[in-house]
């Protein structure tokens, strides 16, 4: 006797639980989520504790800080890089599982997630530990930067996360205009957001604006900073979720 003999229907799995399937297929290559970041991280900071060292050595003195701005955030970076493969090495698998679009989207921010707080909270624990040491006892930092960490470690974690899922969103967005429309169109489309951005600094320049622009970073701070970059993840993510659906199997 079959379900439909018994009167009862084979029903769908629920949203909740396809969408975490999407997570599992995301996890599947651990490297791309966990490992590479990971290795990203430490190699950054074991490269930033030589130069603290070696400095320290060639007579910088205790009380001279190293600190190594840009070090930190190279595991950012590579955000860009896991967005573009969340989209272009997972997505064929998702249509051949049955998963919606959004699924699939949610999923992979979800998972984009688990990856960025597992990063932000190295980074802050790494931040308390250089804090409470004055830098491993050499003046080395590398997670605690005073400009992040003038409102606090949950600021500054916040701060970190928010950075990693902007960086995650720009990629999948990029890879998703790449699959819909072509080189091309993902050509025109940098191009034209450089121009922007040359745009603003020439208008900057010509107003002789750069004080004021300097001041408003300075006084909105890490944390405020982060808080609008919330803002323009949401509007990037709408963005790529739209380019998504528009996209051909």
């Amino acid at each position: 006797m079959t379900a439909l003999d018994s009167g009862s229907l084979v029903r769908p799995a629920p949203v909740r639980n396809r969408t975490l399937n999407v997570v599992r297929l995301q996890f599947v290559n651990r490297q791309t989520f966990i490992w590479v970041p990971a290795l990203i991280l430490g190699g950054a900071w074991v490269l930033t504790m030589l130069i603290a060292l070696i400095v320290r050595g060639a007579g910088g003195g205790p009380g001279m800080d190293v600190q190594a701005s840009g070090a930190s955030q190279a595991p950012l970076w590579y955000f860009l890089a896991v967005g573009i493969q969340a989209m272009t090495l997972t997505f064929p698998f998702s249509q051949a599982m049955s998963l919606t679009r959004r699924e699939f989207y949610i999923g992979s921010l979800a998972a984009a997630a688990v990856s960025g707080l597992g990063m932000s909270l190295a980074f802050v624990l790494l931040g308390l530990l250089e804090q409470a040491t004055d830098g491993y006892g050499v003046n080395g930092y590398f997670a605690y930067l005073g400009w992040v960490w003038e409102a606090g470690p949950f600021a500054a974690g916040l701060t970190y996360f928010v950075s990693t899922m902007l960086f995650f969103i720009i990629g999948f967005w990029f890879a998703t205009i790449y699959k819909r429309y072509g080189t091309a169109v993902l050509t025109i489309v940098m191009i034209g957001i450089g121009l922007v951005l040359v745009g603003l600094v020439a208008l900057a320049t010509w107003q002789q604006a750069w004080p004021e622009v300097w001041r408003w970073i300075v006084d909105t701070g890490s944390l405020g900073l982060a808080l609008w970059a919330v803002v323009l993840g949401a509007v990037l993510a709408v963005g790529s979720y739209f380019t998504l659906r528009r996209m051909p199997a």
